[in-house]
């Protein structure tokens, strides 16, 4: 669908196609409003393509005292788990206790218990030194006094976001990638009456009618909306992940350890074929509207937070096999380090435009009602849903006919695409119907997606509706001429169309997906760790971000 298919006048206008805008979409659609969601690039683009694949209860949080943040994280992750099983599944968590260690044995032991009676059950249990090695030999020994093991939960962020946009319309609403809303217009007296759009290829511009709209461009926020309180603001922060083949280390579960030079907590988590080594947390001072990537500093510091927990393992950057950052949508008054910040959303009203941003991955269900909550009173007479309405399409346990695919093979097709793996399994050729190496995707899913997935360019399927992108060597390439012939009927390219996307995607992986021009060039170099230098380093970097604060606060008074 392009901007200049879609008629004039609607009930409701979604400007993002991030996680929060894809769970405004699909509850608007269920009241059965006549709605339209907009993003200017690619669905989940953004932050909701690029974290760390947790639906997570934030045990962090307790320590906080945000206990009703971590209560309603572990209430949506048990939702979640329940209504989309092959898409959000349960992943245990290791999390090793050492001697001098803080938090220490008993006051994880208590967050722990807490995290369980929220959810009802008991998901915890300790292991003595001994026998937590044994789960993990490869972990560091010095001082280990034991550990535990809990359990949260993983998904694959677009494909969850896709499948509420995906299910949203077939039941009726309508969705347009690769167009921005560039305007916000409003009437005499000040309410809002539609949306200037405008497609960010073609540039073609079109009026639409609305009386409500509702902004979840996340970090780009407050370029629709700006704050209406003078001291809170978006800070945009930088959480970025590198990507190792998992023969490396042999994970059944994840481990989630403290970085010694800081005390934030890192993770290796399996994700498919691979492990996910993450996540940084720092301020992104870049344009936002370019795509994101790892900096050197950023990779050090993951790379000595592992090394220094898995000594034994031999790994350097030459193993490495993609890296990716996000944007996170921080709101804040300037005065925390960005670990500190709150992960709780926010909702501004401004006379039918309802800003909503902040949160979480795992609370988008409850930032998508709170956001239509605010909304209401300009969408006539909707009925919003409460939180315990089912979310997404029922899918059957096992398909009538199984083509010979295993049940877990059905079990994921249908987590990701819904009812519509029937139809990809069955359209398929029988030599599609099997996973490309180092993934966990079927060559059939990439016709099925490129046809029926609003793909605009290669990177759209390879980097998101996909993810052999980031789970094979060099972005994929030794499968671009398969990837090609595959797709030829579902994507109107020409030959020459095909050589530019292939040149554009090769180019983009280059920059943003893969090691920065220092490491590819010395892959080898050894790495030592030091926790006096790093500690250095974070003192340094502080120090540059408290300036670089002053000097952007100095900014706007002059302005």
């Amino acid at each position: 669908m392009k901007l200049e298919d879609i008629k004039k006048n609607w009930g409701l206008i979604i400007i993002g196609g991030g996680i929060t805008g894809a769970g405004v979409f699909r509850e608007a659609v269920k009241m059965g409003l006549d709605v339209l969601l907009l993003e200017r690039k690619d669905f989940a683009w953004g932050t909701s393509s690029r974290s760390s694949k947790l639906i997570h209860g934030g045990l962090r949080y307790l320590k906080e005292k945000r206990f009703l943040l971590t209560r309603a994280s572990v209430n949506e992750r048990e939702y979640l788990l329940e209504h989309a099983p092959g898409l959000v599944e349960s992943l245990g968590f290791l999390m090793p206790v050492y001697d001098k260690q803080r938090p220490g044995k008993k006051t994880l032991s208590l967050g722990l218990s807490i995290y369980d009676m929220i959810a009802l059950e008991r998901q915890h249990k300790y292991y003595e030194a001994a026998e937590f090695s044994s789960l993990i030999p490869q972990i560091k020994q010095e001082g280990l006094l034991g550990g535990f093991l809990f359990h949260d939960a993983q998904v694959d962020d677009a494909r969850l976001v896709l499948r509420l946009i995906n299910e949203a319309v077939e039941s009726g609403g309508s969705a347009v990638n690769y167009t921005s809303a560039i305007k916000i217009n409003r009437n005499g007296k000040g309410e809002v009456v539609g949306i200037t759009a405008r497609d960010t290829e073609t540039l073609n511009v079109k009026n639409l009618s609305t009386p409500a709209v509702i902004n979840a461009t996340g970090s780009w926020a407050e370029e629709l909306h700006p704050s209406p309180k003078s001291k809170l603001h978006l800070r945009p922060l930088r959480g970025s992940h590198l990507l190792f083949p998992g023969s490396l280390l042999h994970l059944s579960h994840a481990v989630s350890f403290v970085h010694p030079a800081d005390n934030r907590p890192v993770f290796v988590v399996p994700w498919e074929d691979a492990i996910l080594l993450g996540t940084t947390d720092v301020d992104h001072y870049e344009d936002l509207s370019k795509e994101p990537f790892i900096s050197e500093e950023e990779i050090d510091y993951l790379m000595d937070a592992f090394t220094a927990m898995f000594p034994s393992v031999d790994i350097s950057l030459k193993d490495c096999i993609s890296t990716f950052a996000g944007i996170r949508p921080i709101l804040s008054e300037g005065n925390l380090s960005p670990s500190e910040e709150s992960r709780e959303h926010i909702v501004w009203k401004d006379k039918g435009l309802v800003t909503i941003t902040g949160g979480k991955l795992t609370t988008f269900r409850r930032s998508a009602l709170e956001a239509l909550k605010a909304v209401k009173p300009f969408l006539g007479n909707g009925k919003i849903n409460g939180p315990h309405a089912p979310e997404f399409f029922r899918v059957p346990d096992h398909p009538e006919m199984d083509y010979g695919l295993p049940l877990h093979y059905w079990h994921r097709l249908y987590g990701r695409y819904g009812k519509n793996a029937d139809e990809l399994v069955r359209r398929a050729a029988p030599e599609d119907l099997s996973y490309i190496p180092g993934t966990h995707t079927l060559w059939a899913e990439l016709p099925f997606t490129a046809k029926h997935e609003q793909v605009k360019h290669l990177d759209d399927l390879l980097l998101r509706r996909l993810r052999i992108g980031l789970l094979t060597p060099q972005g994929g390439k030794a499968y671009l001429k398969r990837i090609r012939k595959l797709c030829k009927n579902s994507l109107p390219w020409n030959n020459k169309r095909w050589r530019k996307e292939i040149k554009m995607y090769l180019e983009q992986w280059e920059r943003c997906y893969s090691l920065p021009p220092k490491y590819a060039a010395r892959p080898d170099e050894s790495r030592v760790f030091s926790v006096k230098k790093f500690k250095a380093l974070f003192k340094k970097y502080s120090t540059e971000n408290k300036k670089a604060e002053g000097t952007e606060a100095e900014g706007k008074r002059e302005k």
